[in-house]
């Protein structure tokens, strides 16, 4: 048995593990076993890709790159901050969408230098990894600018909007159209022009078709990209002949795709509305709830010794995370407060919305990174009829999520869009920075509740005091 006849056996072990890790991360319990799984399966995949017949003339650029790509991959995963982790997520969609699409490109061109016009297959795949990737690497660098405040993350709108994005769409159509005549032989075009001129019109239809999407839609949106990239590095791996690369971009491309579906299912819009709806563009008058004062409801405050007064009273208390506890890093400090409630003999639980902070998952991460225990987190579903028999439910940094407008108010942008059942705990405790609105832009009912205390400040550093009141007290 040769070497070339093992690769294809490494191919499909890798395959296997690939398999096996994504149904790790189906669950916290086994996420890290999964995650190692398929981190061991992508090992061996390279190892055996050095040792393809087409490899070996080229493997000190390979190691080149490999050098540079992880040194920059270890340095970013070791600095960037949990808040900053969807952006990181970005870059990553961007870079493998990039990078496919390169592939495509440099494939089409070896071909053509050979003397020969790719056939019809193989200038379809390229196409549609050009494409894709092109699209993803250009509206993932587009979500980066908008997460990172880089780029304005209200939607952005303007007249002609649907002309231009149809437009961008329709040249692309007509120029792979004649892509395909060349490889037909029944035009005389360069293809090479074709080609060049698909990849700018990509770049530009990736930009319009994520400008328009606002904040409170990035979930949706890396989910969606995270599947363009997997999808176009699967066309890549028809252009290159490599089953594995097929295997790896169709499992990226289903599992983003599911999980896209699951984001729009937990904010009750369509994934059309999504990225043609212009959520969070402008917010309609009227549609934004009652200001304090305007129906007779005004906003209570307090401050941390009654903030401890009221959790140390409690039987049951549903903590309910946010962006605002990623921002200030609070977690370590959450964590300390549930251990100090549960050794009074509180019942101290999480709940996990899906859409909570700026990707899906981001709180369970963010959780897990200071050792909350997997069984103390709860999603929607499952903690929703728990409110009612809470006597505190304390809210870090969560706004459009509590929102109750989305079940009361039909004329708010949220309407319809399942939210965690906040307003029916016994006592809510809200610790936020200020009345700034969320992503969506629009005010929150909850604050204007009878029974919500308000604790301003940054949220670490409100937990902390809480915390210093609960331990003098005890």
């Amino acid at each position: 048995m040769t070497v070339e006849t093992l690769i294809p056996i490494a191919y499909l072990i890798a395959a296997v593990t690939f398999i096996l890790g994504l149904k790790g991360l189906s669950s916290p319990t086994t996420a890290v076993q999964g995650n190692r799984i398929a981190a061991a399966g992508m090992l061996i995949a390279v190892v055996a890709t050095f040792f393809a017949q087409d490899a070996q003339g080229s493997v000190p650029l390979i190691l080149a790159g490999m050098a540079v790509g992880g040194v920059a991959g270890f340095a970013g995963a070791r600095v960037v901050k949990m808040t900053a982790m969807p952006q990181m997520v970005a870059l990553f969609n961007g870079a493998g969408g990039g990078a496919a699409a390169l592939v495509s490109i440099l494939e089409f061109s070896r071909e053509l230098d050979s003397g020969r016009m790719p056939d019809f297959g193989v200038t379809v795949a390229t196409l549609l990894g050009l494409v894709i990737g092109a699209v993803s690497f250009s509206g993932s660098a587009v979500a980066f600018g908008k997460l990172q405040g880089i780029v304005s993350p209200k939607a952005f709108r303007y007249s002609g909007q649907q002309f231009v994005t149809g437009g961008l769409a329709a040249a692309i159509v007509l120029l792979a159209l004649l892509l395909v005549a060349s490889s037909l032989g029944t035009t005389t075009l360069d293809p090479m022009v074709i080609l060049i001129g698909v990849s700018i019109l990509a770049l530009a239809f990736g930009v319009a078709l994520v400008m328009p999407i606002g904040g409170a839609d990035m979930p949706v949106v890396i989910s969606l990209l995270n599947a363009y990239t997997g999808l176009a590095v699967a066309m890549a791996g028809f252009t290159l002949a490599n089953q594995l690369l097929i295997i790896a971009g169709t499992l990226v491309g289903a599992s983003g795709t599911i999980l896209t579906r699951l984001m729009s299912k937990a904010m009750n819009r369509s994934l059309g509305n999504v990225l043609f709806g212009a959520f969070g563009a402008a917010t309609a008058a009227g549609t934004t709830g009652p200001a304090a004062g305007e129906d007779g409801r005004s906003i209570r405050s307090i401050g941390p010794e009654d903030a401890a007064i009221l959790l140390s009273y409690a039987q049951n208390v549903i903590v309910v995370p946010g962006y605002g506890l990623a921002v200030a890093q609070a977690q370590h400090s959450v964590r300390e407060l549930a251990d100090l409630l549960e050794s009074k003999g509180i019942n101290v639980k999480y709940a996990i919305h899906p859409v909570a902070g700026r990707m899906p998952g981001h709180m369970n991460v963010l959780l897990a990174e200071a050792n909350v225990p997997y069984d103390k987190l709860f999603d929607m579903d499952q903690i929703n009829p728990e409110f009612q028999r809470a006597d505190v439910a304390l809210v870090i940094g969560a706004n459009d999520v509590t929102n109750p407008a989305a079940r009361s108010n039909p004329g708010s942008p949220i309407y319809g869009m399942p939210i965690l059942d906040v307003d029916k705990a016994q006592n809510i405790i809200v610790i936020k920075r200020s009345m700034k609105p969320g992503f969506a832009g629009i005010d929150n009912d909850l604050y204007l509740d009878p029974k919500t205390a308000m604790l301003f400040g940054d949220a670490k550093d409100a937990v902390g005091k809480v915390v210093q009141e609960l331990k003098k007290a005890a």
